[in-house]
């Protein structure tokens, strides 16, 4: 068992880990608001305002039944 084998082997590997740890730093710093237009897929997935339909203009009685 080469001791010098293993640590030149663990300095490398930290290298590649601090590396993946920068890139990581850098994509979650460049994350923000974008502005414009969102793009068709992501306008698909986004929740709708207001009320649900088929909940407007129901009568007391029918709100009633619906309750009981």
């Amino acid at each position: 068992m080469d001791v010098t084998k293993i640590l030149a082997e663990l300095r490398q590997e930290r290298e590649q880990i601090e590396e993946a740890i920068l890139s990581l730093e850098r994509l979650a710093r460049g994350r923000g608001r974008r502005r414009g237009r969102p793009p068709a897929w992501m306008a698909a997935v986004t929740k709708k305002r207001g009320r649900p339909p088929g909940s407007k203009n129901k009568t007391l009685a029918a709100t009633k039944a619906a309750v009981a």
